[in-house]
């Protein structure tokens, strides 16, 4: 025998937690997720923003350079800067280059104080475009653009610092990094709550069953809400235990209709026997009381044979021999068989062919259900009645009635009709009540349906339906 696979620590983890915990788990890592898309999605947009207001900025310092920058009798010169621009607390880095980028013209007080190795290389370029240099501390942004003053062409360049945009990055991945667990930690806590609220129902619907026993199957479970998840749950688990509480009550009927079927032969059986033993009898007597015993016997024998021969219909356990079946010449078998009976009864007993269909089905079986049927017919049906078999056929479908012409089925045993042990009249002449049983048994188990098709004052219709038997199978 091949050994069970360790199941493996962590699936042993996972498992031992309930649903509730499972699901909040579920759901805190999807927040998790969710929250960090979120935060690296508002991050990346934030920097963008801030570099592009960064660029705007250095635009913006170019075009105030351009126009402040005038050529005086000696050189270029920079009047004083604007008010708005002293406002700011980083003054604007400026230098104005040769066109050529060879000689540098002017630079104002920032860029001396903040030299730049590379703005001569940029200049040198003539490109317009913004770079960042680094530096010992913060990088630079630098913008190198052409331009003229007066008549005269050269390459302005202007700079800011990136420790502001890079201070508010900071500040920003600050507060996201600790709104990212406050968010988890209050998502966690909301999870569990709902994941409470939902499951509170299976918790009730759990307790409620823990106390149903088969001494309390007519129990059920509560329905808050009947068109939610919760409510069709307990609704199919009250359908369920109704189906359950039948089933037993079934099974108790059964065993009492049992006890009492075995019951009248073994009683019978000792009666007979305590009387055999009262004195000395001829040998005449004790053959008589012998052959008592044995018919008591032989139907116990075959009460038995009948219980298992619908046990094993009804759990499908029963071996067929499947082949092509003449209805029309198995319809004469049987009334052959059971004439004698109707001729007791002064009743006729007689063959109605619609037409002669052949049906896929094992012989023997068919036989002993359509045997149960006439012979209930036959049974039912008052002196000098009648009783009708009538073959037939719909596509694809093979039809056998029986026909009586006896008092109809009550109102009140239609439902049961087909029990074990159910007797219409209630009394021990009508046989052991599983004829009718034994009958659906054998057809479903050769995959027909038998029904009562019709009943009332002129008479009962049984109906077997089987599948027909195509040409050639």
């Amino acid at each position: 025998m091949t050994a069970a696979a360790p199941v493996p620590a962590t699936n042993r983890w996972w498992r031992a937690h309930s649903v509730r915990v499972r699901l909040t788990l579920w759901y805190l890592g999807a927040i998790v997720v969710v929250l960090a898309v979120y935060a690296v999605g508002i991050y990346a947009f934030v920097s963008r923003s801030v570099s592009a207001s960064l660029d705007e900025r250095l635009r913006a310092d170019f075009y105030w350079a351009a126009s402040t920058v005038d050529e005086g009798p000696d050189g270029l010169i920079m009047p004083f800067p604007q008010v708005d621009l002293l406002l700011e607390e980083e003054s604007p880095w400026v230098q104005v280059w040769s066109a050529d980028g060879s000689e540098l013209l002017l630079s104002n007080e920032e860029a001396r104080r903040r030299p730049l190795p590379e703005s001569q290389t940029l200049a040198a370029q003539g490109e317009d475009r913004i770079v960042s240099i680094p530096t010992a501390g913060v990088p630079i942004r630098v913008l190198s653009r052409r331009s003229y003053i007066v008549q005269r062409p050269v390459m302005i360049q202007v700079a800011r610092s990136e420790a502001a945009m890079r201070q508010e990055l900071r500040e920003l991945s600050l507060i996201l990094i600790l709104g990212l667990p406050v968010g988890v930690l209050i998502a966690g806590v909301g999870g569990y709550t709902l994941a409470r609220g939902a499951l509170a129902p299976i918790e009730q619907m759990t307790e409620r069953a823990r106390s149903i026993t088969a001494d309390r199957l007519s129990d059920r479970l509560p329905v808050s809400n009947p068109e939610n998840e919760m409510g069709r749950l307990a609704s199919v688990f009250n359908e369920t235990l109704g189906r359950l509480e039948a089933s037993f009550d079934q099974m108790r009927r059964f065993t009492a209709d049992v006890s009492h079927e075995l019951r009248t032969p073994l009683t019978a059986i000792r009666s007979v026997g305590e009387v055999g033993l009262r004195g000395h009898r001829t040998e005449q007597s004790y053959r008589s009381i012998i052959g008592s015993m044995l018919e008591e016997a032989d139907r116990l024998a075959s009460l038995v044979d009948r219980l298992l021969t619908l046990s094993r219909a009804e759990t499908h356990q029963a071996t067929l021999a499947i082949e092509t079946v003449d209805l029309a010449a198995l319809a004469d078998d049987v009334v052959s068989h059971l004439g004698v009976l109707a001729e007791e009864k002064s009743q006729s007993l007689t063959i109605d062919l619609a037409s002669s269909p052949r049906a896929r089905a094992d012989r023997v079986v068919l036989r002993q259900a359509l045997i149960n049927l006439v012979d209930n017919a036959i049974k039912f049906t008052p002196q000098g009645g009648r009783v009708r078999l009538r073959v037939s056929d719909t596509p694809g479908q093979a039809v056998v009635e029986v026909i009586d012409s006896g008092p109809g089925v009550a109102a009140e045993s239609r439902e049961r009709i087909f029990d074990r042990f159910y007797r219409s009249d209630g009394t021990e002449e009508a046989g052991t009540g599983l004829g009718l049983s034994l009958a659906r048994g054998a057809v479903e188990a050769l995959g027909g349906r038998l029904t009562l098709e019709q009943t009332g004052p002129a008479g009962t219709t049984f109906r077997i339906v089987l599948p027909t038997s195509t040409p050639g199978s």
